[in-house]
């Protein structure tokens, strides 16, 4: 499904992506995981088309979207969802409309189908009831609900996650996570997904890459990285920050 090839990109001078190498076969979750500030964000961004790289592929079923244009570029951007950290949600619209916004805007779906679609999806999030709320009247954890809930009314075939756990307490951010993957598993989509939250995402992703100094150091099961005897890996996984390994 999402294949990138020896991936370059700089910002001022500053090589952030030194030949990334990675695959993401259709239907399997990926966790991306990696330091702060490091670039995985910025991966993302290139494999829904928001960045350019400076040079390298990235294939979307063999489609390059770095070289699409136009339509054919709007249309595979039709193909995706993205959840980003804060969800992005519109202050001044409901919970109901917010999942609406891209059905109205998109499609022409009639009123009737709309409504039905949302209150579908709303129930799949856990948020039957809530509907009527603003994001100002709703937990942070309901917050990120929302925001899958709008990705999922357009029924992408790929969906990626900027660290959607981030601003939680643990448990919720325990919740969050099975949520997604409960739907993933319900709506078979792809997921690339950016997060901190380690060992705990280990049991609900299928593959984990691992991003150090602008290239991907492991790529594995979950099994296989927590099996690393890479000293960079283990210190990560494990939470050692200190030592001159960490801050290569």
């Amino acid at each position: 499904m999402i294949e990138v090839i020896n991936l370059h990109k700089s910002f001022n001078g500053q090589e952030v992506l030194r030949g990334i190498n990675l695959k993401v076969n259709d239907g399997q979750t990926l966790a991306l995981i990696g330091g702060s500030g490091k670039g995985k964000s910025v991966l993302l961004k290139h494999i829904i088309g928001l960045l350019k790289p400076d040079s390298g592929k990235i294939l979307i079923n063999n489609e390059d979207i770095s070289k699409l244009r136009g339509l054919k570029l709007k249309r595979l951007k039709e193909r995706f969802g993205m959840v980003f950290q804060g969800g992005a949600l519109f202050d001044s619209l409901t919970v109901f409309e917010n999942v609406a916004f891209p059905l109205r805007e998109k499609t022409r779906m009639k009123v009737s189908q709309i409504r039905e679609t949302v209150f579908e999806e709303l129930a799949e999030v856990g948020l039957s009831g809530a509907e009527n709320k603003y994001p100002s009247e709703i937990s942070g954890g309901m917050k990120k609900r929302v925001a899958l809930a709008r990705c999922l009314v357009m029924n992408p075939e790929i969906i990626l996650f900027d660290e959607p756990t981030t601003g939680l307490d643990p448990l919720t951010g325990k919740a969050i996570h099975k949520m997604i993957r409960s739907c993933q598993k319900s709506y078979k989509f792809t997921a690339v997904m950016v997060t901190h939250e380690i060992p705990d995402i280990f049991s609900l992703v299928d593959r984990v890459a691992m991003l150090y100094n602008g290239s991907i150091l492991a790529e594995g099961t979950p099994e296989e990285i927590q099996d690393s005897k890479d000293p960079v890996i283990h210190q990560f996984i494990h939470g050692e920050l200190e030592g001159p390994l960490s801050i290569r």
